[in-house]
């Protein structure tokens, strides 16, 4: 049986593959790509383990909720 791939495993191997799809191409914003690849799936999770709860989300985050719904309307995941 395979061990599970931790978060920072995965983000390790996609960054090493964008990286060498690049072929020579240089990288550009790539703190920016990679906070809105990770953000959104992470909001959508935790939401949803929060059964749409902001305050139970927030505080499961480690941000304040104000910060949470902020982020929640950047990626449109507001109902």
């Amino acid at each position: 049986m395979t061990k599970p791939q931790s978060i920072d495993e995965a983000v390790t191997r996609s960054l090493e593959r964008y990286f060498r799809d690049l072929d020579g191409t240089p990288p550009t914003a790539i703190y920016d790509m990679v906070l809105r690849a990770v953000e959104r799936p992470m909001l959508e999770i935790v939401m949803k383990q929060a059964c749409g709860n902001q305050l139970r989300a927030s505080e499961m985050l480690g941000i304040n909720r104000n910060t949470l719904r902020k982020k929640l309307q950047t990626h449109g995941l507001l109902g």
